[in-house]
């Protein structure tokens, strides 16, 4: 699934060829994804202007003059430019035909993301209750060790909470752990805040790095220039189930938390 590196490396990908683009026409070819593409969408947003292109969590907003596009890439979506008279192929959904002659093309094999219009997306019920960005000054060591105090989960799955901060998916929420030294198993509520604040500090940098890299190619992701992120080479232990560790060795394990495979260091992390 695209996590948020990816999102936001398809974000700054697209920006530049939507900015104060009039959106000709809107092309629904198969309307039924997680939830209905809205009927009137072609209607609503051909003729207006894109103002502005924001993310928020892993959602899209695609903001034009009167209201506003939320996209979803799902677990295999992908948005990129293409000129506009390009066949579509089996698994294009949706065309968004700008006066440049090129086209916003959404595709998604297995039709988990969603394409949706509102005039108030902040408050819109997919992200009214969401945390604060992993990369905002709002996200830090406290509000980890704030939240954790009476929850008795793993640690992994409690920092993968959108309630207590966004967009850190399973790649990126292994990742840090390594990086802070933290055991994935671990009680949310017996973690110090001295090592809330490593691990927050940590996940800002292997989120940050990861968007440097244009993400982590896995399976159908590409950017929105169409091609792979890079993140992928530098993982330490995500993917990496019975390979030795890359600082001490040692061999790495694989265990299941809240459903999620999840592999760690058995002598790094504790």
């Amino acid at each position: 699934m695209p996590e948020l590196p990816e999102v936001e490396t398809t974000r700054r990908g697209i920006e530049p060829h939507l900015l104060n683009q009039r959106v000709i026409q809107v092309i629904v070819r198969h309307p039924r994804l997680r939830w209905p593409i809205p009927e009137d969408l072609d209607i609503r947003l051909s003729g207006q202007t894109i103002v502005a292109v924001e993310r928020r969590a892993k959602y899209l907003m695609i903001h034009a003059e009167v209201g506003t596009l939320l996209c979803h890439l799902g677990m295999s979506g992908s948005l990129r430019l293409v000129p506009a008279d390009t066949p579509a192929e089996k698994h294009d959904h949706v065309d968004i035909v700008l006066e440049s002659g090129q086209a916003l093309r959404y595709t998604d094999p297995r039709r988990f993301g969603a394409m949706l219009w509102t005039h108030d997306p902040l408050n819109h019920q997919l992200l009214s209750k969401l945390g604060p960005e992993p990369l905002s000054p709002e996200f830090d060591g406290k509000r980890l060790f704030d939240c954790s105090r009476k929850r008795s989960m793993a640690v992994k799955p409690f920092i993968m909470d959108n309630a207590v901060v966004v967009g850190v998916g399973n790649i990126y929420a292994s990742e840090a752990l390594f990086k802070a030294g933290i055991d994935p198993r671990r009680e949310a509520k017996s973690i110090s805040r001295a090592r809330y604040d490593k691990l927050a500090d940590e996940i800002k940098k292997v989120l940050a790095y990861a968007i440097e890299l244009g993400g982590t190619t896995l399976r159908d992701f590409v950017g929105g220039d169409g091609k792979p992120g890079y993140f992928q080479q530098e993982l330490f232990v995500y993917g990496r189930a019975d390979q030795p560790c890359k600082v001490c060795g040692s061999l790495l394990k694989d265990i299941k938390l809240g459903q999620r495979a999840s592999v760690y260091c058995p002598r790094c992390q504790r």
